[in-house]
């Protein structure tokens, strides 16, 4: 099997390329640039021409390391999965692994929101995917579960971080769209859909402004830690399923990561 070439780079496959006239250029330094243009001007900013600028090298330069400019933006994704990565705490049971992987990606994506506007092209390939996915399943070892239920329950918890990362961010963009604040902008969107419905058609609606939630903009730790508990809860509910016997019998193959 023929392996992508961005794949072939991240896993040091690719045979080096000589050393040329610019000295100290690696494809680790040409990711680094990548990562900092992205953090500093947005994804939409990253090209090889902007990352060789950066680097004091000539575009053509680059192409002797990284083949295109979208392999270069899949291993900048990888590097900030390599910051999802954290060791074992010894001891640790099923729960407070997976919850200790999930504080730790959403830290590393609210670090670089750029990343996620970088689609997932497929299955865990490059090397800080597989690492991390190897740590998330070394969590879910000795709760009884499948193993494609512990894809599907690796997946339901990273999707819930990545989701909640992305609604962060874009609300974080349109605060600061507004000019208002936080508070003031919250404020603002609560009298709007106050004015726009009414409490005959709108009953729930209307009983929610009225309880006062847009008065004041819950901590987003708040949000997210309420949302992951729920989570593990269930998935608490499905290993002690598990445990309870033939009853508990697995459900039909759940749907593959991704």
């Amino acid at each position: 099997m023929e392996l992508p070439a961005s794949v072939e780079a991240a896993w040091g496959l690719r045979e080096r390329p000589h050393r040329g006239p610019k000295p100290g250029l690696s494809l680790a330094r040409i990711v680094e640039a990548g990562v900092a243009v992205a953090g500093s001007d947005g994804l939409a900013a990253v090209s090889m021409g902007r990352v060789a600028a950066e680097l004091g090298a000539a575009p053509m330069s680059l192409y002797r390391y990284v083949r295109a400019k979208d392999e270069l933006i899949a291993l900048m994704a990888d590097a900030v999965y390599g910051e999802f990565l954290e060791p074992a705490v010894p001891g640790e049971d099923w729960r407070a692994g997976l919850t200790r992987c999930a504080w730790t990606m959403r830290a590393a994506l609210y670090r670089h929101p750029w990343a996620l506007k970088v689609p997932i092209s497929g299955l865990p390939v490059l090397p800080n995917e597989v690492a991390w996915f190897e740590q998330a399943l070394g969590c879910l070892d000795g709760t009884g579960l499948t193993e494609p239920e512990k894809a599907s329950v690796i997946q339901l918890v990273a999707g819930f971080v990545r989701n909640e990362a992305t609604t962060s961010a874009d609300i974080t963009a349109a605060i600061e769209a507004s000019g208002d604040g936080p508070a003031g902008w919250l404020a603002g969107y609560g009298r709007l859909l106050g004015q726009l419905t009414d409490p005959e058609r709108y009953p729930a609606i209307t009983r929610f402004i009225s309880s006062g939630v847009y008065d004041e903009l819950d901590p987003p730790d708040q949000q997210f830690g309420f949302g992951l508990k729920t989570i593990l809860d269930g998935i608490a509910g499905l290993i002690a399923a598990r445990s309870a016997g033939p009853a508990g019998a697995a459900p039909d193959r759940p749907g593959p990561l991704s």
